[in-house]
């Protein structure tokens, strides 16, 4: 995989960054990459530990970017394949804290004991005790402290301060007091104290590191997906190879059980595919010859075999991977303004951790309660609740959604489509299957009383003459006939007429199909078809005339059917508190008619593809947030220009690029949870970011008036990191519960 993507006149390139703790961090290396000539945007991501870098390369190196950061006090590396590495780094991560806490435990528990009971209690000052309290004191302070001091003097360095700035100060200060009683003057020992916060803290930051690697689940089950082997059928042969190494082109078997490897197409066999993991569909589709498979799905019941199209990265579940990696390193709106009230959080809690010490010297007298409160604040200050409060639920958010088939491509849109006020549904292929069917045959006059079947006569001869046509009308009729064995002939002397029908000659006689118009044009009287055309369009049918040697015979209307979710998924949007309109090129008649089944009362009929766009514009400036929802390249405008983009997955490839969330199962109903789990995602984000903000906004005073004692403070600042991490992780069970269903994970 190439470390760097095409960006129009620029380049894109992913960052692995270790050492990042808190949103002051993410502030200070977004500043840090933005500051250097030719980076045009730098997205910094803390739960996904990543820096996402839009540059010019002929301006700056990705190895200029790779130093700065680490000047900056951190580590980076260029990201190599989505999900892997991070799955990789965060098991090191987990590693390094437990050995940290391991050691910082085992020590910890004997200088409490030894300061709390044996000094203070037991009133035993011998200096045997006091250097054992040394002793282990400063292997903690060393081993234990290691990360945050080394954070903390790099910052120094680059200018700035971190949450790593605050414990090192404030875990030094109590230490250093202590040595100073010991060995020079006489005075309260606070080992216990200084071995306690860093141990506490890395206990936090050990818990922290599980939830993080828990909430990145989704990713690492997406891959998980796809299979390692593949049998392929080369030489006439079966063999088994690795599932990367297989070709478009080859034959893939794939037998009961097993996991499609990658995309393609049936080529022999039939049998039933569990879709659920790239759909979030719980039943299995049936698949024949020329239907398409995709890589990772799984295979029921029969024995497949099918043409790969599509491997390695080009594989459906391998752009779901990416899309649903680049939603969780994008940014929502609300996470830019946390990271930029924490980047001032952390100086700012310094200077009232200065205030708090002098004030309480200069009040008081007395240097011990001074150092103790200053390093209380210093402590509990620390900002990183709330630089986990957005992320970790956009982490969780869209990695959900994608096992549901609910693919976002950036946490703005996430963001945004819990806001919406309307939703905007495109009628063909949204709300309808988007391919017309033959509702009814009306023979008319004459030709009705002819023969013993004169529908069926009148069925055969329309599709005799539409044989072979392009037309979707056509293709419906001809179809029709073939599902009732009807006998059809070519057509001879064929002729079609752009938007009016075709016309030609069907065993000696001269043929029409087509629209009021082709046969006014060609001089046919048609009011005795009128009465029954206006009856089937008034019902939504498309209906087209047969006329047969210059006198209509019948109407055959067309219908582009409801699809069966549409009705209970428009309601369900209106129960959201959504208004709801459908918009389309049809006529007004037929509109009315496909709204009124759909229980949509807000139409927009006649409406050309630049028209839709102009349609949700006017929405807009009414003051709505608009949600459009469209499947086609007709499509393409209204989903650039309405505040959420959301396409069908069955719909054409420029409306999947142009939406900002794709639905993979074609179903509406995608659209309806596709809200709820945007409104589900932001309250989880209101919820943390209310107990990041309330924590520090209350805590900090609490320390300052010395009602807090530092190691306390060390356990509160460590658990409020990881109630935020847990609360993102609710958000899976709470969707899911909302849905009722979770997808298949099951099969080799």
């Amino acid at each position: 995989m190439d470390i760097t993507q095409a960006q129009g006149n620029g380049a894109k390139v992913t960052l692995n960054i270790d050492g990042m703790h808190c949103a002051s961090c993410v502030a200070r290396v977004e500043r840090t990459l933005a500051a250097l000539p030719g980076v045009t945007r730098a997205a910094v991501n803390l739960a996904m530990e990543t820096a996402t870098v839009a540059y010019d390369p002929d301006k700056v190196a990705v190895d200029a970017m790779v130093e700065a950061v680490e000047d900056a006090g951190y580590k980076a590396k260029v990201s190599k394949l989505a999900g892997l590495t991070l799955e990789e780094r965060q098991q090191r991560t987990i590693a390094e804290w437990r050995r940290r806490l391991i050691v910082g435990a085992i020590l910890t528990v004997p200088v409490i004991v030894l300061n709390m009971i044996v000094l203070h209690a037991m009133g035993i000052h011998s200096l045997a005790v006091l250097l054992v309290l040394f002793g282990l004191a400063t292997v903690v302070q060393v081993y234990v402290g290691w990360p945050f001091y080394v954070s903390s003097v790099k910052a120094a360095l680059s200018g700035s301060v971190s949450m790593d700035t605050l414990i090192a100060i404030g875990a030094t200060a109590a230490y250093a007091y202590s040595v100073s009683n010991t060995f020079f003057t006489t005075g309260d020992i606070y080992y216990e104290g200084s071995s306690t916060i860093l141990t506490l803290i890395t206990l936090g930051k050990f818990m922290e590191a599980g939830s993080k690697f828990k909430a990145s689940a989704a990713i690492r089950k997406l891959m998980e997906f796809a299979p390692k082997q593949a049998t392929v059928i080369r030489d006439g042969k079966e063999i088994e190879i690795g599932a990367a190494e297989v070709a478009a082109g080859d034959l893939v078997v794939v037998r009961p059980g097993e996991r499609v490897p990658v995309d393609g197409i049936v080529r022999e066999g039939k049998s039933t595919v569990d879709e659920s993991i790239i759909t979030g569909e719980s039943m299995p589709i049936e698949k024949k010859p020329d239907d398409e498979v995709i890589g990772g799905t799984i295979n029921r019941e029969g024995l497949l075999t099918f043409e790969a199209t599509k491997v390695g990265e080009q594989t459906a579940l391998n752009q779901i991977i990416e899309m649903v990696r680049a939603a969780q390193e994008s940014k929502a709106d609300v996470q830019r303004l946390a990271d930029k009230v924490a980047g001032y959080f952390v100086p700012a809690a310094v200077g009232i951790g200065i205030v708090t010490f002098v004030l309480w010297f200069a009040l008081g007298g007395r240097f011990q309660p001074a150092l103790m409160n200053m390093v209380a604040v210093l402590i509990i200050a620390c900002p990183c609740a709330l630089g986990l409060a957005t992320p970790t639920a956009i982490l969780v958010g869209s990695g959900t959604g994608a096992l549901h088939g609910i693919l976002i491509r950036e946490a703005q849109a996430l963001e945004r489509a819990g806001k919406a006020d309307v939703v905007v549904l495109d009628k063909t292929g949204t709300l309808t299957y988007g391919r017309p069917e033959v509702t009814t045959v009306q023979p008319i006059g004459e030709f009705g009383r002819s023969g013993q079947d004169p529908s069926a006569e009148l069925l055969r001869i329309a599709a005799s003459a539409e044989y072979g046509s392009e037309h979707p009308l056509g293709k419906a009729i001809s179809t029709e006939a073939q599902e009732r064995c009807l006998t059809t002939v070519q057509p001879v002397d064929f002729r079609a007429v752009p938007g009016q029908g075709v016309i030609a000659g069907i065993e000696g006689k001269s043929v029409l199909v087509g629209t009021a118009f082709l046969m006014q044009e060609n001089n046919i009287a048609y009011e005795a078809a009128e009465v029954d055309a206006q009856r089937l369009e008034n019902e939504g049918n498309t209906v087209v005339m047969v006329a047969i040697d210059g006198t209509v015979a019948g109407v055959i209307a067309l219908a582009d059917r409801l699809k069966d979710d549409s009705p209970r998924a428009v309601a369900e949007l209106k129960d959201l508190g959504l208004a709801v309109f459908m918009i389309t090129g049809d006529n007004k008649r037929t509109a009315r008619a496909i709204a009124q089944k759909a229980g949509i009362d807000n139409v927009f009929a006649q409406v050309s593809p630049p028209e839709k766009a102009i349609r949700v514009d006017e929405l807009q400036h009414e003051g709505k947030v608009v949600i459009m929802v469209g499947d086609g390249v007709n499509d393409a405008p209204a989903l650039v220009q309405a505040d959420v983009g959301m396409a069908i997955g069955t719909g054409a490839d420029v409306a999947l690029e142009s939406a900002d969330i794709t639905l993979v199962s074609g179903e509406l109903g995608g659209v309806v949870n596709a809200i709820r789990l945007s409104r589900q995602t932001m309250k989880a984000i209101r919820q943390n970011l209310f107990l990041a903000f309330v924590y520090n906004t209350v805590a900090i005073p609490v320390a300052a008036a010395g009602l807090l004692n530092p190691m306390i403070a060390a356990g509160a600042m460590a658990l409020s990191s990881v109630s935020v991490v847990s609360n993102s992780l609710l958000l899976k069970r709470r969707f899911t519960s909302t849905i009722g269903r979770e997808p298949d994970s099951s099969g080799t």
